[in-house]
Order: C-alpha cells, then structure tokens, then sequence
C-alpha cells in the first residue's frame, strides 16, 4: 500500500520523539513559509540517528521515498520527528519517518509529513558493511 493510499495516523507516536524543535523565522522560504527542505533535513538527521545506531557507526542516505506535505509549519510551531527502523537487509536499512507539528500555546499536534528514509551502514573505506538483524 502506498502512502497516498494509507490511512494516516491521527495522533504521534508513544515513544519518545528523535528530535523536537521550534521552528523558527531563519526556517522560512521566501514566502515566509517554514521551507520543506528544513522539514526534510530534520527527518533525515532523526532517520540517521537511529541507522547509525542499530548501525553502530556511520551510515548514509540512499534515498527517500513517498514524502508528501500534509499540513503547513508554521514559525513559532514546535515540531516532533519520530523515526523508527521498520526492515534490515545486509547492509541496508529503512526507517519510517513521522514529522508532527504542533502550536506551542494548543495541545493538539497534526501530522505535517510522513516518509520512508533507507540508508547504508559504511565502513571506514566507505565501502557497504553488514549490520545485524532487526530484531523486535
């Protein structure tokens, strides 16, 4: 099922989020608009974080798939990025990636983005190297 298909979630994951940040007027494009490519590095970096981590060491993005915006961000928003690994192979792995944002003054947070990262663990020589399983 494609994301355009799928049902979105109606409220943030229950784990803790990667990263949380406020975003600010140095985030906006010219149109005062907080800017995709912000949103899109925050998901990477959250994405990197837990690759690197089931990694334990460097790994890199390959690529990024169905990313569709589903609400605005706003200056003043404090935004959520969760990220969790959802499949492995020798030496790749794929996390899902949930961007939330929410009103700093209102309770209620609204999903923004959603999109699957894969990423290759490295070694050294900058060649691909074997990760573990995943395990549950």
């Amino acid at each position: 099922m494609t994301q355009a298909t799928a049902v979105l979630p109606q409220a943030p994951p229950t784990t803790a989020p990667m990263i949380r940040v406020t975003a600010i007027p140095a985030h906006t494009n010219v149109y005062g608009d907080i800017f995709g490519g912000w949103l899109m590095s925050q998901m990477d970096l959250a994405a990197s974080s837990v690759a690197s981590l089931h990694a334990r060491g460097r790994a890199v993005t390959v690529s990024v798939e169905s990313m569709s915006f589903h609400r605005a961000v706003f200056v003043g928003d404090e935004v959520s990025v969760f990220a969790e690994l959802t499949s492995v192979g020798r030496s790749s792995m794929k996390a899902d990636v949930q961007a939330w944002a929410r009103n700093r003054h209102e309770d209620e947070a609204n999903l923004v983005t959603r999109a699957e990262f894969t990423f290759v663990a490295i070694s050294a020589d900058r060649r691909p190297r074997p990760v573990a399983p995943l395990s549950r």
